[in-house]
């Protein structure tokens, strides 16, 4: 079942530029420029792109905060806009600068106003606060107020929030920002097994590209308003032929270089006992590797690292003519 589509959706703004002294001319910028999207139910998709690629204008016009100036939208069947009210009552937002709790109330206190605003049953919503709860350890807060939680506390209880109606779509934008390293596995683990349930469809933007590792199956990046990669994560190491590391020790130098078709020596290192080693993953694997090394030197330690999703996803940037976001 398809929950999100979109087709053609562009969204354009009207800006002045100065031109003179005292003159300013119109120019209307297209910050979203004919985006086609279809989304399943129970995906978890990771969009992110370099800052002002239009993310945060993507969701707003899903969320029907903002009206395309063209295409057409559709979100658990619904027009965002035109049917924004009953549409509120099927997805979740979680943006990672706004908070939908009350600033002064303790954290239960916001989680009953919210269970009124939506009119959830009382059953369904002790429910899903009692699995909230147990995941992201919330006993210890819930009579807390707001404005006394941590940044990391207070965006267990966002994600509660946004969740105590049963939404079909969360969208979070930024979730992790701000976050110290306990927290963000905290959140990171939460919304992984939401995800793996596959009750919540997720829509994730961020900049920490961590994020999308640990929880999107799907990567759909953007790049000028338009979507430039949309698929695996494999599937983009894939297109610029990200390469695995093989890092070596071994007792003594090498008496003469290695040469294995798809091997590149990437850097040498303690008087030729480290050697790091390129593969091209269509040619040779990390075991043809080793298997050549044992035949021919002492080896203390084998370490493979996995290519790095930052280099890949700045590559695309760069390749483009555009700068990555920090």
């Amino acid at each position: 079942m398809t929950v999100i589509e979109t087709r053609g959706l562009r969204k354009e703004f009207t800006v002045r530029v100065k031109t003179g002294w005292l003159r300013r001319k119109a120019r209307v910028v297209a910050a979203v420029d004919g985006i086609d999207l279809s989304v399943e139910r129970g995906e978890t998709l990771g969009y992110i792109g370099p800052n002002g690629a239009g993310k945060s204008t993507t969701l707003k016009m899903l969320t029907g905060v903002l009206y395309p100036s063209a295409g057409r939208e559709r979100v658990c069947g619904l027009e965002p806009v035109p049917q924004r009210i009953e549409l509120t009552r099927r997805i979740g937002v979680v943006f990672g600068q706004r908070s939908q709790l009350w600033w002064d109330l303790p954290l239960a206190d916001s989680f009953a106003l919210l269970r009124d605003v939506y009119g959830v049953p009382a059953s369904a919503h002790a429910a899903r606060l009692a699995r909230c709860r147990r995941l992201l350890d919330l006993d210890g807060l819930l009579d807390t107020p707001v404005r006394q939680l941590s940044l990391g506390q207070r965006m267990r209880g966002e994600l509660t929030a946004a969740l105590l109606h049963g939404p079909e779509v969360l969208f979070l934008d930024e979730p992790t920002i701000g976050l110290d390293v306990v927290s963000k596995q905290a959140v990171r683990g939460f919304l992984r097994s939401l995800g793996e349930s596959g009750d919540t469809t997720l829509v994730l933007t961020t900049h920490d590209l961590a994020d999308i590792e640990r929880l999107c199956r799907r990567l759909v990046v953007i790049d000028h308003g338009r979507v430039v990669h949309d698929g695996s994560l494999d599937d983009l190491h894939l297109r610029y032929r990200s390469r695995r590391r093989v890092v070596v020790d071994l007792d003594e130098p090498l008496a003469t270089p290695l040469v294995l078709p798809g091997v590149a020596v990437e850097s040498v290192q303690a008087g030729g006992r480290r050697i790091t080693y390129a593969l091209d993953g269509d040619v040779a694997t990390a075991g043809d590797l080793v298997r050549r090394l044992t035949e021919v030197a002492e080896l203390r330690d084998i370490s493979v690292v996995e290519p790095d999703i930052e280099d890949v996803v700045a590559r695309l940037y760069t390749d483009r003519g555009t700068e990555p976001s920090p």
